[in-house]
Parts: structure tokens; sequence; C-alpha cells
């Protein structure tokens, strides 16, 4: 495929070995990290359209919204206060995260995973009773430190875990949970909503607690992955997890690789430091930086924050703006099978490549649509229901292209393409990035929606395009590699292997040489 190319699922090292029953499971608990970052994503949107919510903290905002219609439609929600609430996670999720990949290097994947749950539950408690912003902003922080230890952690865990055959699928299952965990939000919403007294939000916000107790309940089951134990000196420990995770009874190849791989890596005193400063880490630091800020500006985080104020500004009511987000919670759902179905099969960069066509063309209507009817006026008059139907279809038909390609492959490949030496910090970078264009996004929306009305959809779109051209020249494909043998492909590169060394270069032609020339 010009420009990126890659190896094929039957190149280099075929390590024996099945998807067996107590990895699918393992995968499949470790995976329920992602219920409390999705849970997040719906509830705070939701909320933030429910008038008794809004009046008891955000007056100024409910005022907006019960204003006659000739209200500017595009400028109702624009408040500060309003986008701290939901953007002031992202800040703590970000310094989280940078703890985590410690904690995650020197005391396991697992003991990450906890301390994410635990904080993520705490934060739930508090923002179920909060009485003031300054305790939903409390609450918000502590959610968000949650989110930072879990996204940190558990896609490394999957990783490690999986069969290199079966990696993409697994890992994908995380983005799986994320979705189940959008989809519950909104659903809990819509019903939440309809509660007599206007005291439902305090369910919505509370309830998230829920998927934090299964995260933790899940996380003290976990056997810790292979990788860890002999980063931490337990050799003996990490040849018996091998066994029993691959189901054989001889590992030797693939645990001699991690073994000289955590060699390698005790050898790195400052992973930060070599993985910013060091060549040949260089391909790895760009994707850790690139992939998570496209996906932000993919524009499909303010469609899972927002849907329902958004819905609300294209002119459905409070409870019909609601079951329209539950509508695309489920599109999200689905589509998000389709990527974990095919992910191992077609590889990578067909889904990346298909799915920002498919949001670009979305957005592109989308943008037609609204414009022709709100104008920049924000007053669309009398909205016609199947104009608003048309609208959310194409909105689902966006939300689809994204949940099989850039939603679970957000996460997958970073986690898939450092070597051990530098993976948690690499890992701690990819959410790092993530969080603060998350934050940035998220605080700015409100106001770039008020200032650049239906152009809103139009700016997404130029960075649609931008990175879905970046991804088919510089992407390489990375199905059917096994982790930690993953660089190869940079080595064979047209592009990245100008930064690795000739010794480099020679070392994987030596490993691999039925490889040849440029891929």
């Amino acid at each position: 495929m010009a420009g990126g190319g890659g190896l094929g699922p039957t190149n280099g090292k075929a390590y024996p070995g099945k998807l067996t029953t107590k990895v699918l499971i393992t995968c499949i608990v470790a995976a329920m990290g992602g219920l409390i970052f999705g849970y997040d994503i719906g509830i705070s949107g939701g909320v933030t359209s429910m008038p008794p919510f809004l009046k008891k903290f955000f007056p100024d905002v409910y005022a907006k919204t019960t204003h006659s219609v000739s209200t500017n439609q595009y400028c109702k929600f624009n408040s500060p206060t309003l986008t701290l609430f939901t953007s002031s996670l992202y800040l703590a999720a970000l310094v989280a995260s940078w703890s985590a990949s410690r904690i995650t290097r020197l005391m396991g994947r697992k003991l990450s995973m906890l301390f994410g749950g635990g904080l993520f539950l705490i934060g739930g408690f508090i923002n179920g009773f909060a009485k003031n912003v300054a305790m939903l902003i409390i609450g918000r922080l502590l959610l968000g430190l949650g989110i930072g230890f879990a996204n940190q952690s558990v896609p490394v865990y999957l990783s490690e875990m999986a069969p290199y055959k079966y990696r993409g699928a697994l890992n994908i299952v995380f983005q799986l949970s994320i979705t189940i965990g959008i989809f519950a939000a909104n659903l809990l919403n819509y019903f939440f909503a309809k509660i007599e007294g206007g005291w439902g939000w305090r369910l919505s916000l509370g309830g998230a607690i829920v998927p934090a107790l299964i995260f933790i309940v899940g996380s003290l089951f976990l056997p810790d992955t292979p990788n860890s134990l002999i980063e931490r000196g337990k050799e003996d420990e990490a040849k018996s997890r091998l066994l029993k995770i691959r189901g054989i009874d001889n590992v030797d190849a693939e645990f001699n690789d991690l073994v000289e791989a955590s060699n390698r890596s005790k050898q790195v005193i400052s992973p930060w430091k070599n993985l910013l400063k060091d060549r040949q880490y260089r391909p790895q630091l760009i994707f850790a930086i690139a992939i998570p800020a496209f996906q932000q500006l993919t524009g499909m985080n303010v469609i899972m924050f927002y849907a329902p104020v958004l819905f609300k500004t294209i002119g459905f009511g409070d409870t019909a703006s609601l079951m329209s987000a539950v509508i695309t919670g489920i599109v999200n759902f689905i589509a998000t099978f389709v990527s974990l179905l095919t992910v191992d099969r077609v590889g990578r960069r067909v889904l990346f490549l298909e799915g920002g066509i498919q949001m670009l063309i979305c957005q592109i209507i989308i943008a037609i649509s609204i414009g022709l009817k709100f104008g920049i006026s924000g007053n669309p008059g009398t909205l016609p229901i199947w104009y608003a139907a048309f609208v959310v279809v194409f909105i689902c038909i966006y939300v689809a292209g994204f949940a099989w390609s850039w939603g679970p492959l957000g996460w997958l490949v970073p986690s898939e393409i450092f070597p051990l030496e530098v993976r948690p910090a690499g890992q701690s970078l990819n959410v790092m990035v993530n969080m603060i264009f998350t934050f940035f996004i998220a605080e700015i929306f409100t106001a770039m929606l008020c200032a650049f009305k239906f152009g809103l959809f139009l700016f997404f779109a130029f960075f649609v395009a931008a990175m879905t051209v970046f991804m088919y020249f510089y992407l390489p494909e990375t199905k059917g590699i096994p982790i930690d043998d993953m660089t190869k492909i940079w080595s064979q590169h047209w592009y990245w292997k100008k930064y690795l060394t000739t010794n480099q270069i020679d070392d994987d032609i030596q490993k691999s040489p039925q490889h040849k020339g440029q891929v």
C-alpha cells in the first residue's frame, strides 16, 4: 500500500500459542476499565441538558435555555463555568497519566488499575451528593485521576496479555467497554431526567460508582502480565504465567525474547528522557502525539460529550435530545464490533483510512444541513421533524465511522508500538496528549459553537482530511507483529528507517531475513 506498507500477519516471529478461555476472560475483565471513561463521557453531556441540574448549579445557562425560541441556538450553552465542569476532569487525568507510568512500571499494571477504580469511585460518590459547584469540580477531578490511571494501564495490559494474532481484537474490547459505558449513561440519563422532583441528575452522577465497583472487583482477580513480572525480577513466576495464558507446553522462544526486552529496558535509567531525546524512538513518539491529538480533532468527543446539548440545539426537546443521544450510543456500540471483527484481518491502516473518509463526508453534509436551516443567526424558526431526523442520520453514520476506526485504534496502535523499555512512558504520553486535547476541545466547544456556528463541523472536517492523509503516508501496518518484535516495522518503512542506526536495521534484517526492501 503506497506510503504506509507493513508486515503481513505471517511475517516476523510466529510464537506458538492459542487464545485460551483464561486469556479471553482476563482481557474482557481488564477492558472493563473502559466503562468508567465511557460512563463519564455519556453522563456529563446528559446532566448538562437537564433543566433541574442547570437551575441549581448554572442558573445563567438555565435562563438562556428557557428563553424564547428567538434566542440564538448556537450560544445557549456558552458558559465558562459549565465547560469547566466538563473539562476539569481531563486536567486531572493528565496529571494522573504521568504519575501512573511510574507506578505501572515499578508496581505492575494491576495496581494502577486498582488505583484508577478507587479514585473514580470516590469521585462518583462526591458528585452524587454535590451541594455546590465546588463539590462538583472536586468530584470531577477525582474522576479524572481515576480515568488517567485506567487509560494508562489497561491498553498496555491488554496488549501484553493477548496472543499477538489476537492483540488487535482483544485490545478493542477496551473501546467496546467505553461504548457500553456511553450507551448505559445515555440510557440512564433519559430515564432519570423523567423522575419527579428533578433530582434524577444525582442518580446519573452518583451512578459512576457502579462501573467503578465493577472495575475494582474485576481488577482484584486479574493476574499481572508476564512482561510486568519479568520487569520486576519475577522470571520464574512470569514463565509459569506465560505457560498458562498461552495454553501450550513450550513458550521458551517468546519468554526468552521478553527477558531480552526486559534486560534492554533495565539499561534505560530514564524512560521519559530516552523517549523524548533518543532518535530510535522518534517514530513512536510522533505517533504517540499525533494519534491522540487527531483522535480528539475528529470532533467525536464533542458529539459524545454534548450530544443531548447538540440535539437540543438543532431543535429537539429535553427528553427527545436525550433519546437521540441514546441512539448515537447504540450506533457507537454496534459499530465498534466491526472493528473488533476486522482489525486483525484487514489491518489498522484500512480502518483508519476508510473511517477518515466516512467522517469527512458526513461532517461536510452536517455542516451544510445546519447552515441552510440555522444560518448565522442561529434561529431556525419552525424545525421540521424530517430535517432533524436527516441530521441525526448523518451524525450516526459519522459516529459509526469513528467507532470502527479512530475510536478503538486510537488506543490500540499507541499501546502496541513501543518497546518495553519505554512502553509505560509512551502510553502515559499517549494518554496525556489525549487528555490535553480532550480538555481543550471540551473547554472551548460551546464558545466555538457560538462563534463558528455551523462552520464548527467544517473546522473538524479539515483535521479529519489532514489526519487521513497523514495515516496514508506514514503509518506502517502493525497487525500480526509480536509486541516485542515491533521495531522492524520502522526499520523497513520508507520514511521512519532514517531514524534508526545502521546497526539497528542490520539487526532487524538478521532477525527476519525473509523481509527485504522497502515497505
